[in-house]
Order: structure tokens, then sequence, then C-alpha cells
């Protein structure tokens, strides 16, 4: 299983940052590789469940993620449910009137389909989604 982890300080208010990415539908304008986001349901525990397309090295990849944890303000852990296996863990703290925000992902690279030698290539790529999602994020917020 691959890692990542990113951390950006954000000029809004941990409210604000909490509540956008909270929406998974907000996802596609900050998120280059993630093509759509449907069927949103929000779950009594304050997390949703969704479907998702993206593209990873020229390939569409389909599945659903569900919310695994939520805290208000805090932290949110989704879980990929179909697809492409991962966790994504979201962490936020007010700092300073803004939001220190720390995105943490687990997954498994698709090697049957990629082969080992592009497996490789995609974790660099990824590495690089998550510093554009975090700007893209910085950017809409700050705006």
């Amino acid at each position: 299983m691959s890692r990542i982890e990113k951390t950006i300080t954000i000029n809004a208010p941990v409210e604000q940052v909490f509540g956008y990415i909270s929406d998974p539908a907000n996802l596609p304008e900050i998120w280059p590789s993630m093509e759509e986001v449907k069927d949103v349901l929000w779950l009594p525990t304050g997390g949703t469940s969704f479907q998702w397309v993206y593209k990873m090295a020229g390939m569409r990849f389909e599945g659903a993620s569900e919310t695994t944890e939520y805290i208000p303000n805090q932290r949110i852990v989704t879980q990929s449910t179909t697809g492409i296996a991962n966790t994504f863990t979201w962490t936020y703290q007010s700092e300073d009137g803004g939001t220190r925000v720390t995105l943490e992902v687990a997954y498994t690279v698709p090697v049957p389909l990629l082969g080992k030698l592009a497996a490789a290539l995609i974790v660099r790529q990824n590495e690089r989604e998550a510093e554009t999602l975090l700007a893209n994020l910085k950017a809409r917020m700050e705006a």
C-alpha cells in the first residue's frame, strides 16, 4: 500500500474549510483527476457516501466511498468501498484564525492493470496530485 501525507495552512476559518471538504460534490472543483462525484448521501453520523469517477494514468476508474469517522471541524476519514482501495484522512487544526489541513492517503495502485514499472510513476504522480489538491483548496478558500 502506498502512502501520502501533505500539510498546508489556509487563511480561512476551520469551519469554512471543514464545511467545504465535508461535501464530496466539491472535490472535482479542486482535484484535477477527480472527474465526477455523484449520488452523495448524507449519513446520520454527519459524513457521506458517494460514487466517484477518477482518472489515473489515462485510465478511468469508478468506485464508491463512505465516511468512517466524522468529528466536526477536526477530522474526516473516508474509505473506498469499491474501486481503487484507499483511505483519506483529513485533519483540521485552527491556527491563528486560519486552518492547518493535513491530508493522509493510503491507497493501492492497481498494479495488474498498470504494471510494476508504471506503478512507481503513478506513486510520484499521486504525490504531486495531493499537493495540487491542497493548493487548489487553499486558493478556493482564500478567494
